[in-house]
């Protein structure tokens, strides 16, 4: 990919700035990444397989937060969020606190360098985190392998890794995460046709920890 200031955490520091200073101007939560049906599809995979309610779930670059909410609504209650952006912690706090769910635990974390306490989850969750890293002007493949491996330590073996995508095919990401994780399912997303072929906007994989 080319680099990007989507992959500067510059850039997310100023829009969650922004997005801060909307909520606490008209209470917006701002930005859904990938749609509601996104939080759905995940919710519904851990349901339909019966992934226990006490369950630790880590949620990378949660962003505003709203994911974790959304799982504690479902009766969720061991819950991370974690965001390299100060801003971005500070809006979860806020909506956290809205929505009266003070069992949310967030930290500000980068993911590439996480703290040794990061560790031991059942369920991580990335909605859009991994192409951000992607998009990094610096070294963009050494910061997946940095992510991986970070992947690797936070995650209990059989743990789930279920990842959302817009910049990787099925196929990219199974080779970027061939070591350590092996595929368990590909969840359904919306489907496009142009010029006669139909493509997804949107990639969806659940991973397993080996």
């Amino acid at each position: 990919f080319s680099p990007s200031v989507l992959g500067t955490r510059e850039h997310w520091d100023a829009a969650y700035e922004r997005e801060l200073q909307t909520f606490q101007d008209i209470g917006d939560t701002g930005e859904i990444w990938f749609g509601e049906e996104s939080m759905v599809r995940i919710i519904r995979w851990l349901e339909k397989h019966k992934v226990p309610l006490d369950s630790s779930v880590l949620d990378i670059g949660t962003g505003n937060g709203v994911l974790l909410v959304e799982l504690a609504k479902s009766g969720y209650m061991n819950l991370t969020g974690i965001d390299y952006s100060p801003s971005a912690i500070q809006l979860s706090e806020k909506v956290r606190e809205k929505e009266g769910m003070s069992n949310i635990k967030l930290k500000v974390e980068d993911f590439l360098a996480p703290s040794a306490e990061l560790s031991g989850f059942d369920i991580c969750i990335d909605k859009g985190t991994f192409d951000a890293v992607s998009l990094d002007p610096g070294d963009a493949v050494a910061k997946r392998k940095l992510y991986v491996g970070s992947l690797c330590r936070v995650l209990k073996p059989e743990g789930f890794f279920l990842i959302t995508s817009c910049n990787w095919t099925k196929e990219e990401l199974l080779d970027e995460f061939r070591e350590g994780f092996e595929i368990l399912e590909e969840l359904p997303t919306p489907k496009f046709c142009f010029g006669g072929r139909i493509g997804n906007s949107v990639t969806a994989l659940v991973f397993q920890r080996k």
